[in-house]
């Protein structure tokens, strides 16, 4: 049944709610929306993934929260509307607002080698492969924050390709929740670039090393900073690097194997409380929490009359970075959009398969969870599953259904 957040109490008070209205009242189609809902419940059904949550959201207020098919597949338990979902990358957008926050407060620019902050930075190289060998050049320049942000830094992820470099990353502990943050850093820092900095986009574990210059401009660990500085501030009283084992029902849980592929699905213990804090992807959350989350960046930065940045550190945030010249390697960023620091933003209206704004950011996760702002239409929606397989054909329908419901 669907939830709509003015008829039916949400199943988790644990994060307080947030605004809630009749779809009418803010602009959306119920019917319409209950056209998704059941587009999704029809996907379930199908074996194609276990369950979802969808949340949508328009001026300030939730106007569908739905929570549909199974939480566990394995158990058969219901999926519901306070479910813990390992977020992956939407970590990384909340690691970026919280680098922009110690930039606000004056610790480093923007252009600001990493080499100051992590050191092992300052001797790094780029590999080019020549003849079957791995020849090693020299940087023109060093990578610097901004890189970091907007993933020009030529720093590679392992499953983002099969190359020289690629391969070095797959043969190392790079993927090791048991080594710390500053371990990590100095590993992927042992290892070549694939590119010189500045001048290629590569979706890249630039965000976990973002989360080591936090620590180290902090003097906190990150875990302890984003709840400090942005958990707790916005109440995402859920959001963290692990749950609880009094949590253990809540997870919500893939299947075993792939429905499409028929590959294993292969996800972190989200009650394992891990050595390294990924900023680049290892926090669970809720529907609920991230949609605190996406309030604050639609007003500006604040909720509640809390500041958490300031409204043009955010517009800086959710615009271009790349320009016209870097090129864009890999098929994250579709057809008229391009990468600002810490999301992806619309910069066309026209090109995209899917409707939407100019000026719209959003980013999502290796498991299925998306989110997406759009400031024109005061709208956002955010859609959690546990998929890997699934999430691009996902997010596109979510985007058709959610935008198909506006008045």
């Amino acid at each position: 049944m669907s939830t709509q957040a003015t008829t039916q109490p949400f199943a988790s008070q644990r994060t307080p709610p947030l605004p809630q209205a009749t779809p009418e009242a803010i602009g959306l189609s119920t019917s319409r929306l209950q056209r998704m809902s059941d587009a999704f419940r029809r996907e379930i059904d199908k074996g194609s993934v276990p369950g979802v949550t969808v949340l949508v959201a328009r001026h300030g207020q939730i106007g569908w929260f739905d929570a549909l098919g199974r939480l566990n597949p394995a158990t058969g338990a219901p999926m519901a509307h306070d479910a813990i979902f390992r977020i992956f990358s939407m970590t990384k957008p909340i690691v970026s607002v919280g680098v922009m926050a110690l930039l606000e407060e004056g610790h480093f620019l923007l252009t600001d080698p990493v080499a100051k902050f992590i050191p092992e930075f300052a001797n790094q190289q780029v590999g080019v492969e020549r003849a079957g060998q791995l020849d090693l050049m020299p940087l023109k320049r060093p990578i610097t924050i901004q890189d970091l942000l907007r993933h020009t830094s030529g720093i590679a992820y392992e499953f983002q390709g099969n190359g020289p470099v690629h391969r070095l990353y797959q043969q190392s502990r790079v993927n090791s929740r048991k080594i710390s943050n500053a371990e990590h850093a100095a590993l992927i820092a042992s290892l070549p670039l694939i590119c010189q900095p500045g001048e290629e986009f590569n979706y890249s574990r630039s965000t976990d090393i973002l989360g080591r210059v936090i620590e180290v401009a902090s003097g906190k660990s990150l875990g302890a900073f984003l709840a400090e500085r942005i958990l707790a501030p916005l109440q995402m009283n859920e959001t963290g690097f692990h749950t609880s084992e009094a949590n253990a029902g809540r997870v919500a849980e893939p299947f075993a194997n792939d429905p499409w592929s028929g590959d294993k699905v292969r996800v972190f213990n989200a009650l394992e409380k891990p050595a390294m804090e990924s900023g680049g992807g290892g926090l669970v959350s809720t529907a609920m929490d991230y949609a605190r989350f996406c309030l604050m960046l639609r007003h500006g930065g604040a909720l509640n009359g809390t500041r958490i940045i300031g409204r043009k550190t955010l517009e800086l945030m959710a615009s271009n970075h790349l320009g016209t010249n870097v090129k864009i390697n890999g098929t994250l960023l579709p057809a008229g959009h391009r990468f600002g620091l810490g999301f992806a933003v619309r910069t066309d209206q026209g090109l995209s398969p899917s409707a939407g704004s100019i000026g719209q950011f959003f980013w999502g996760g290796m498991a299925g969870t998306a989110f997406w702002i759009d400031p024109k239409e005061d709208l956002f929606a955010i859609f959690m599953m546990q998929g890997p397989g699934q999430r691009e054909y996902f997010r596109e329908l979510l985007r058709n259904l959610v935008y198909a419901a506006l008045d």
